[in-house]
């Protein structure tokens, strides 16, 4: 299903790598595009307002789409593609500006498996289903070997780290508060209120929830992640945190040094943008 703002996580991977601090500023104000066919494309944050210059890490933690789009622009989405399929995401997508924001498609277990990089220092786990296959005498036919693929470089999965948690500290998933444990995590919801989505995780686990209908009709006015999918999270991981001690992240995100420069990301686009 179409995933909607859990993508931008690999947007803002190919910001970190191109050198840009989440303390940067980037500007959310009206912007517009032509596509090579001349249709305008404006893109709009969803409470419809703007912020003017703001950080990176607000942009990411508040999921503000025009200033991710400046961004994406600025970088080439084409770009942003390839970190996706670093991540484990196999199947293509147009090398379009809405991409970025998370207008491709993509599968509850791919996004769910591409999360686990960020708090395990960048290396990602392929999902499986069968642990191990054994006969009536309980001998091992078949066990399945673990792979593990390192995505991006620990530095940056530590920096992901901090905006994905400022997501629950500051963003649109502060609900998540209520566990009294670290946690990140992005929310995530499509055109028409089609598709909700949460994706978090603790040190220990990283789990996904999307809701929606089999056919692609709207879940409701104004139905987001953070109002749907992330409740469903939060009920998930309480039932699994029972009586758990509480384990903090190893990466000590706090201590990550990042350069704050003085650029101002407007953007590089075209003549006929505003």
């Amino acid at each position: 299903r179409q995933a909607g703002s859990v993508f931008k996580p690999f947007t803002y991977v190919a910001v970190l790598e191109a050198g840009f601090s989440p303390h940067e500023q980037v500007l959310d104000a009206p912007v517009s595009f032509r596509d090579g066919l001349g249709r305008l494309y404006e893109p709009e944050n969803s409470d419809q307002e703007f912020k003017g210059l703001i950080p990176i890490r607000q942009a990411f933690a508040g999921s503000r789409n025009v200033p991710t789009i400046r961004l994406a622009n600025a970088l080439g989405v084409e770009k942003i593609i390839e970190v996706a399929k670093r991540f484990g995401i196999r199947r293509e997508f147009p090398p379009y500006l809405p991409v970025a924001l998370g207008a491709g498609e993509l599968t509850l277990q791919e996004i769910a498996s591409a999360f686990s990089a960020f708090p395990n220092n960048g290396v990602r786990a392929d999902p499986y289903f069968v642990q191990r296959v054994e006969d009536y005498n309980a001998s091992t036919l078949e066990e399945h070997q673990n792979a593990f693929e390192q995505t991006v470089s620990p530095e940056i999965a530590s920096t992901m780290l901090f905006l994905l948690r400022s997501v629950v500290q500051i963003g649109t998933g502060r609900q998540a508060l209520s566990l009294n444990r670290p946690i990140g995590g992005k929310t995530g919801t499509t055109n028409d209120y089609t598709d909700s989505w949460f994706v978090g995780f603790t040190p220990e686990i990283t789990a996904g929830v999307w809701a929606g209908h089999d056919e692609k009709k709207s879940l409701g006015e104004k139905v987001y992640g953070a109002t749907l999918a992330l409740p469903i999270w939060i009920d998930f991981m309480q039932e699994i945190y029972q009586d758990q001690p509480v384990v903090d992240f190893e990466n000590n995100f706090s201590k990550v040094a990042f350069n704050v420069g003085q650029r101002q990301v407007e953007a590089k686009e075209s003549g006929n943008s505003k």
